[in-house]
């Protein structure tokens, strides 16, 4: 790892691979920033929410220059493969390089957003960048809700030009991203014994999905693992007396599903009729996504009875849900060519159990570039839910970000851009929750870009990262900051 260049924040990266942080347990790689800090005798503050910011001088000559603020996130997700074993909460992730690419072995690798926190350390660091006053901001739980930004103190920045490090995509500049809101949906039921008669347990399964991210994924044509399971659920009830014992789907609220699996009890006496069937639906599911699923696997086994299932009443209403609720794009932007505006991501459907009883819990994460149609998704969202479930409630959510094409740090980067690489770089607004939207919240005469290395598949197991480009990256930065 250490032979990688720029070794100055592939080293960086390394030890901050070492760091467990899931999104929501930040307390590891908060203390760590903090020791880092200590032992190169950089100012640093703390939060109550454990977010981080490191301050350092200019260099000589840059004194009188305007402040600039780096900003990345300390929290990953953690996604892994059926068979892998790490341990998000204690184990290192196992660093994988490939020529040009780096990825992990059966992980996530956490370069979003490891590799932006390495490339705002580097710069506080290194002793050939030139910059003004220097401040870097690591937030906490960007993942799943940015709390970190949500709940930064009040005053703790001081600079008002803010580079994120937080893009996905060399050569682009990012200006503009889509607001969001989560909603959860709790479908309480009483389980029962079967019926009497003769019964088959059946186990239907869906997995080798590309998954991704969803909001940069979310246009791709990629399937959503809880939607196959549950079209293949819906045509089997629709067939014969269907049990649903328990139903497990999905991970994260902002990855898209690969895996879906569900215990099913029908009546023995259909087990050749419903074999024909599935194998068919599954035909026509493999041909539907051959493109852009190419591994998808659907697979139907026999399995042990389970001792209790639902109803069938409640094994319609929650068929009724999964196959009403909405997911994927929904509009494109009228105004910026090719940018999703909204869209819907069905993200997980769990059985679970406390003290009350058994339930089904199914979240959901909405996004939009338009405030109205963000709540005019989740109000959809929330009817679907109501179908099957008793409880529904939907999170704080956050705003967009607003593009300013008049920015001046944006005329700095273009033109620094243009000036190493001889090109025109691409500015646009993604459709992934960046936190620069509360940042404006707190500091309204904040000026912001986003930049980044190139990376692929994030969110998911098949996550990488180009070294040639965390390079370009890096030298792109230090000139900006020479430029600013």
């Amino acid at each position: 790892m250490t032979t990688i260049e720029p070794r100055e924040v592939f080293e960086i990266f390394a030890q901050i691979n070492k760091i467990p942080r899931p999104s929501k347990h930040e307390e590891k790689i908060s203390r760590w920033l903090q020791d880092f800090a200590a032992a190169h005798n950089i100012e640093y503050v703390t939060d109550e929410a454990m977010n981080v910011v490191m301050r350092v001088p200019a260099t000589p000559g840059y004194e009188d220059h305007p402040g600039v603020i780096l900003q990345a996130h300390q929290d990953m997700v953690c996604e892994k493969d059926a068979d892998c074993t790490i341990d998000f909460m204690n184990d290192p992730i196992q660093t994988v390089v490939e020529g040009d690419w780096m990825h992990a072995k059966g992980t996530t690798l956490g370069a979003d957003d490891g590799i932006g926190m390495a490339m705002a350390l580097a710069a506080l660091i290194s002793p050939d960048v030139k910059r003004p006053a220097l401040e870097a901001l690591f937030t906490v739980d960007e993942e799943t809700g940015l709390t970190g930004a949500n709940r930064l103190q009040d005053g703790l920045l001081r600079g008002k030009r803010l580079i994120n490090l937080d893009n996905e995509d060399d050569g682009k500049i990012c200006i503009g991203c889509a607001g969001g809101i989560d909603s959860l949906g709790k479908m309480h039921y009483t389980p029962e014994a079967l019926p009497e008669g003769k019964w088959l347990g059946l186990k239907i399964r869906v997995d080798g999905l590309p998954g991704g991210h969803s909001g940069e994924d979310i246009n791709k044509g990629r399937a959503n693992a809880n939607k196959v399971l549950a079209y293949f659920l819906t045509e089997m009830f629709d067939s014969t007396d269907m049990y649903i014992a328990t139903i497990h789907g999905g991970n994260l609220r902002n990855a898209i599903a690969r895996e879906a699996e569900a215990v099913v009890c029908v009546p023995f006496e259909d087990r050749e009729r419903l074999r024909v069937l599935f194998n068919d639906r599954a035909a026509q599911v493999e041909a539907v996504y051959q493109t852009t699923n190419p591994n998808i696997h659907c697979a139907m086994e026999t399995t042990a009875l389970p001792a209790e299932v639902m109803s069938l009443k409640d094994t319609s209403r929650l068929l009724a849900t999964l196959t009403t609720c909405p997911h994927g794009m929904i509009r494109m932007s009228a105004d910026i060519p090719d940018l999703v505006e909204t869209s819907t991501n069905l993200a997980s459907v769990h059985t679970k159990q406390d003290a009350n009883g058994c339930y089904i819990e199914i979240n959901t994460s909405q996004r939009s570039s338009i405030e109205a149609q963000k709540h005019q998704i989740k109000r959809h969202v929330e009817y679907a839910l109501s179908i099957a479930c008793d409880e529904v409630t939907h999170g704080d959510g956050y705003p967009g970000w607003a593009p300013n094409v008049h920015s001046p740090l944006l005329d700095t980067i273009v033109a620094t851009y243009k000036q190493l690489y001889k090109a025109d770089p691409e500015v646009l607004a993604i459709h992934a929750g960046l936190e620069c939207g509360l940042f404006l919240t707190k500091y309204p005469d904040m000026d912001m870009v986003s930049v980044g290395p190139q990376m692929y598949d994030v969110h998911s197991p098949k996550e990488r990262l180009s070294i040639s480009s965390t390079a370009k990256t890096w030298q792109w930065l230090k000139a900006t900051l020479a430029a600013l």
